[in-house]
């Protein structure tokens, strides 16, 4: 896996991968708040890795998921370096879906599969709520061996 970073104006950078192209830039008034910060884009591949896990097993269980989504919030301390010291993820899914197996497909993602959860986890605790249509389907925390 490689990755390359290049500078485009002022605090504006531009990730590099495989032909597709992330912009990330600092908030005002260090950068002009043109794209996310490389913190939102981490929090964002958080997302990513596990929505992706959870949308394929749902599918293998054979579920209508009308409609998915993961929202990650973190606390962050201040000072610097300013980090994370914990992230709350929320799974919301909507459709004919059962919750069981939305909990459960979550708890595989959080445990086994989702490789960013894994790293991050390492240094910040990652909970997670699972929600389906509007009622709770379950709640836990990301342990990895």
């Amino acid at each position: 896996m490689r990755a390359k970073l290049i500078w485009k104006e002022n605090l504006q950078f531009a990730a590099e991968a495989d032909g597709h192209t992330v912009l990330m830039d600092a908030k005002p008034p260090v950068g002009r708040g043109t794209a996310q910060t490389p913190k939102q884009l981490l929090l964002a591949a958080l997302c990513g890795c596990t929505a992706m896990d959870v949308a394929s097993l749902l599918r293998k269980q054979r579920q209508k998921v009308k409609s998915f989504e993961v929202t990650a919030e973190a606390s962050i301390r201040t000072g610097n370096p300013a980090v994370f010291t914990a992230i709350d993820l929320s799974f919301r899914i909507e459709g004919a879906v059962d919750p069981a197996l939305a909990s459960e497909a979550t708890r595989l993602s959080q445990t086994r599969f989702c490789a960013i959860s894994a790293m991050l986890s390492r240094a910040v605790p990652i909970r997670y709520e699972v929600l389906v249509n509007g009622a709770s389907a379950g709640r836990g925390e990301a342990q990895f061996a």
